[in-house]
């Protein structure tokens, strides 16, 4: 074994002994799960764990991922067999742990064995076969980068506007069916975090937006033009949070049916990369993501 190779395997185990140190006992397990330490779920011999999962499913992840798992306003699919960030006992296992940074998705609040248990049940479920979703992907990315308008508030793969969620990986996390309801009547799928607010100056000029910030003594704003503005609410007489969207529906008369299936089977297609967002979200939060410390020593400078 080589001087760089013991390196690297004590660069690892330093990593994972750390994270395990500043984490409780759920934290641990989840970092040895994503080290390889843990391949296969404990449970899976245990008769109780798909009954005992399912119910926790119910509890706690149905609301975002549908009854029966196959994908709600909130959360993808979990039928197809398809997963975005690894499809193992122990990945299933250590998202669940940890959640999924950038996303609606949050850490559990379990017991290891209940999450166990919720990964058995997802087994049970089996990959049903999913069609494809039908549409002209290639004319559907026209659509959302052109006649259609979307990429003036939405970005893909950093291009695009700021108004709206990025939707790198939509694709992921939510259904084609759910897509198509946003994209027709965008105000009965309100995103958190781009909530609208409406103020009014005690000037009595009147700025309609996406709330960026709030405190108890100020509010940012950033209008349909990108531009943010920023107010003391002692300089406010009014404000609103109206309950809709600043995207605007898209009927039938101005989408018709066919360029709805085209622009649907193009997002549907936008898987991203699970890495990268979760690279993002650690950058923006000044965090170093954990499969970035893992691989500290293939960095250049490292």
């Amino acid at each position: 074994m080589t001087v760089t190779t013991i390196h690297r395997t004590r660069m690892a185990a330093l990593v994972t002994a750390v994270l395990a140190l500043v984490s409780g006992p759920s934290a641990r397990t989840a970092a040895r799960a994503q080290a390889g330490q843990v391949t296969q779920n404990p449970r899976a011999a245990d008769p109780t764990a798909v009954t005992e999962g399912a119910a926790m499913f119910r509890t706690f992840c149905a609301a975002c991922h549908g009854v029966g798992a196959r994908g709600g306003t909130r959360g993808p699919d979990l039928t197809t067999g398809s997963w975005v960030h690894g499809g193992t006992d122990a990945a299933i296992f250590a998202t669940i742990m940890r959640g999924v940074p950038g996303t609606e998705m949050p850490p559990a609040v379990l017991e290891e064995e209940e999450v166990w248990g919720l990964v058995a049940c997802l087994r049970s479920l089996g990959a049903s076969a999913s069609p494809p979703v039908a549409g002209d992907r290639a004319a559907g990315e026209r659509l959302f980068f052109g006649d259609a308008a979307c990429s003036r508030c939405h970005m893909i793969g950093g291009r695009g506007g700021r108004l709206g969620p990025d939707l790198s990986r939509i694709g992921a996390a939510r259904t084609p069916g759910v897509l198509a309801e946003a994209i027709r009547t965008p105000s009965a799928h309100l995103a958190t975090g781009f909530e609208t607010v409406s103020v009014v100056t005690r000037a009595g000029a009147t700025v309609t937006g996406v709330k960026r910030n709030e405190d108890t003594f100020s509010l940012q704003v950033m209008d349909s033009a990108e531009t943010l503005h920023f107010f003391l609410k002692e300089n406010l007489k009014e404000v609103t949070y109206p309950r809709r969207s600043l995207m605007p529906d898209y009927p039938e008369a101005r989408l018709d049916s066919t360029k709805l299936r085209d622009l649907v089977a193009y997002l549907a297609s936008l898987r991203g990369s699970s890495g990268a967002a979760s690279a993002i979200a650690a950058t923006a939060s000044g965090q170093v993501p954990y499969a970035r410390l893992l691989a500290a020593s293939r960095e250049p400078q490292n």
